[in-house]
């Protein structure tokens, strides 16, 4: 009984260790098809979505390396690697947020419009039901295995989601009506939102409890 209940243990941290892999790979194309594109057609709201998911991956990098500690000692606790990632994300997360205000100011001061928001629907529309399966997925085995990290994990990636939906309504209303002001005020959602990632990062980094936890989870700590 015991061996069985360390096999079906095993299988679920390997389970974890590929949604953490599958998470950071995601983001990284992710990334970049939405700056390219962004770029190109000088959508704000899309560039900086794209932005966004490559800071994603240095965050996921930390998951990734937490889910291989846990393998070998699950109650141990956050290590020097985990911290540095933390706080690397929190300060890149802050600058986007910093960038993406001033652009966005800016481009609704001169009136800028981008050449179509299409790619953002596009991108949106996926990144929804990707976010969505990977949250279900952690959170069964965060569940199963009582990890209070990996469970936290699942509720933060929430941030992706509404980030999706967020670059899904700019792009939609900019279609819909060709005002401009909808990609501008998509950017600055978006930076709002990097803004408390950026937060979260630095709090898990001290210890402590982050919002990212608000959404149902109850746990004391993200990185414990």
């Amino acid at each position: 009984m015991m061996e069985l209940l360390i096999i079906n243990k095993e299988k679920l941290y390997r389970r974890a260790l590929l949604l953490a892999r599958i998470t950071v790979l995601y983001n990284i194309v992710e990334g970049v098809v939405s700056v390219l594109l962004g770029a190109g057609d000088e959508t704000l709201s899309l560039f900086g979505f794209g932005v966004d998911s490559f800071v994603e991956v240095i965050s996921g990098i930390g998951i990734w390396h937490m889910v291989t500690r846990m393998m070998r000692q699950p109650d141990s606790n956050p290590d020097a690697f985990e911290k540095t990632a933390l706080r690397i994300t929190g300060s890149v997360f802050y600058m986007l947020a910093a960038g993406l205000v001033v652009t966005a100011v800016m481009n609704i001061y001169i009136g800028h419009r981008p050449e179509t928001t299409f790619w953002g629907i596009v991108i949106s529309v996926i990144s929804i039901f990707t976010m969505w399966a990977l949250i279900y997925f952690k959170l069964n085995v965060g569940r199963a295995l009582k990890s209070d990290a990996i469970i936290a994990d699942a509720n933060c990636t929430k941030t992706c989601l509404y980030l999706s939906f967020v670059l899904l309504i700019s792009s939609l209303g900019y279609e819909l009506t060709g005002i401009g002001w909808f990609d501008s005020l998509g950017a600055i959602a978006i930076a709002v939102f990097s803004y408390r990632e950026g937060k979260e990062s630095f709090e898990k980094a001290q210890g402590k409890s982050c919002s990212c936890q608000n959404c149902g989870t109850g746990v004391p700590n993200c990185g414990e």
